[in-house]
């Protein structure tokens, strides 16, 4: 029989556009998702900076 072993709660807010920044219980700090490099370019979008992508942190995860 399968146990819960953790459940994540979090809270993500849309900033502006393409930037959001999601918390994390258990810490205070936020994580902040855009977009940069060949994706920015793929969507056509300027942004007011460059932040990691969800697929960064995706690739990021699987490769610790």
């Amino acid at each position: 029989m399968s146990q819960l072993v953790h459940t994540s709660k979090i809270r993500i807010y849309q900033d502006k556009r393409p930037k959001r920044r999601a918390y994390i219980e258990g810490f205070d700090d936020p994580v902040y998702f855009g977009v940069h490099g060949g994706i920015k370019e793929f969507y056509g979008l300027e942004p007011e900076e460059d932040i990691p992508a969800t697929l960064d942190y995706l690739v990021a995860s699987v490769g610790g």
